[in-house]
């Protein structure tokens, strides 16, 4: 497998479905912004609902920090209007749910399960410049964690701006940060 870190994130064109309306989203939506990238197995399922509702629950701090948030599945956009309107968890979903239906997204961030047309859980932070800083990628029997994301967003955000610094284990916004140098080694 190649490492998509620092790797920028392919050309795309895809349907979503946003605030009860369908629209295109492009990669150049993304020009310029954080972004996060979420991706899930399916619409209708159990593990998905729970973490697009813990995203929301987070959403606001994602958007005061400058970050647009992308769910994605292989489902349609008409399935996503579809779960939203069926299920109170994702009526309260205020960010944007795209429809990958060809997978084309999903196979460029490496998280299509070829055998069943749907994606592993993928979460992906993107930096202005359309790099990919943060990938994981995990099991499907896994739930993700919003506060922990957005603890790595403020984190690539940092380093971002601070040339020269790094953010250590359990690092959040406002804490101590290392500046590696030769004074340091052994010193941790």
């Amino acid at each position: 497998m190649l490492p998509i870190i620092n790797q920028q994130v392919p050309e795309f064109k895809v349907q979503a479905f946003h605030n009860g309306e369908f629209k295109t989203v492009t990669n150049k939506d993304i020009e310029g912004k954080w972004v996060v990238f979420f991706f899930y197995p399916a619409d209708f399922s159990f593990v998905c609902p729970t973490e697009l509702l813990d995203l929301q629950n987070k959403y606001n701090d994602f958007k005061v920090a400058g970050v647009e948030v992308y769910a994605v599945s292989t489902d349609s956009h008409f399935v996503h209007k579809a779960w939203h309107d069926a299920s109170d968890s994702i009526r309260q979903i205020t960010y944007p749910m795209l429809a990958d239906t060809t997978g084309a997204l999903s196979r460029a961030f490496g998280v299509m399960i070829e055998e069943s047309g749907m994606a592993y859980r993928g979460t992906f932070v993107v930096n202005p410049e359309g790099q990919i800083k943060v990938a994981e990628i995990q099991d499907n029997s896994i739930g993700r964690n919003a506060e922990e994301l957005f603890r790595k967003v403020e984190a690539a955000q940092f380093v971002a701006g601070h040339d020269g610094e790094v953010c250590p284990a359990n690092w959040k916004k406002g804490n101590k940060t290392l500046k590696p140098s030769i004074d340091l080694v052994g010193k941790i």
